[in-house]
């Protein structure tokens, strides 16, 4: 890539709505390149690693406002590292996941953002709850009195294309749409985590709250 992060940072938030987060995938790149990122006006980091992680913020501290997102597959056994370390979790992808981490945000005393991990189409290389498995576990989900459940996250299968893309950010948007006229007390759906490199714009046209993008800021990654 011949521009600088600067200048693909400038140009990608003027292309996006002012309500639209970007949440920069910070994973395998160096600090001092999320320094740059960060000068260029990046507040928002998402990470999939949590050693990596922990490294990172511990090199970055004196960025202090910096928010950290996890966005990769949580294991049960890193879920307490990883409420210690990120105020906001996209991947929550099962109901045994979400009360884990709920008991652990209660002994902790935190109380993390969490985004719920949704299939659209069935995917077998995708982590997360189906759209029957999800509705069949909302009431289990809104006794996580000690999680803030934000939203969705999808990740549309490999191979679609940009109709059959757009149609699954649509139908996630209705989904949420649908949980949040049943009123539950601790579940909001004001957040939808959707969009990536190669079709974060058509996440946006679909109503994308926040939107992760790495290889378009930082390059290719190994």
């Amino acid at each position: 890539m011949t521009s600088s992060i600067s200048e693909r940072i400038t140009t990608i938030r003027a292309s996006l709505p002012p309500s639209v987060r970007l949440i920069a995938i910070s994973k395998q790149v160096p600090t001092e390149v999320i320094r740059s990122a960060y000068n260029a006006g990046i507040r928002d980091f998402g990470e999939n690693r949590i050693q990596e992680a922990a490294r990172k913020q511990a090199e970055l501290q004196d960025l202090s406002d910096i928010t950290w997102h996890f966005i990769g597959h949580l294991q049960s056994n890193k879920a307490k590292k990883a409420i210690e370390l990120f105020p906001w979790i996209h991947s929550v992808d099962n109901l045994k996941l979400a009360q884990r981490l709920n008991q652990l945000a209660q002994e902790l005393g935190v109380n993390p953002q969490i985004c719920l991990q949704v299939k659209i189409l069935l995917d077998p290389n995708k982590s997360g709850w189906s759209v029957p498995e999800l509705l069949a576990d909302l009431p289990a989900l809104n006794q996580c009195k000690f999680l803030q459940i934000q939203g969705l996250m999808t990740i549309p299968p490999l191979g679609l294309n940009d109709a059959e893309v757009l149609s699954v950010f649509n139908s996630t948007k209705q989904l949420a749409k649908k949980i949040q006229e049943q009123n539950w007390s601790d579940i909001k759906m004001e957040h939808l985590s959707m969009g990536m490199s190669g079709d974060y714009q058509l996440a946006v046209q679909a109503g994308a709250t926040m939107v992760r993008l790495g290889t378009i800021l930082f390059g290719d990654r190994t």
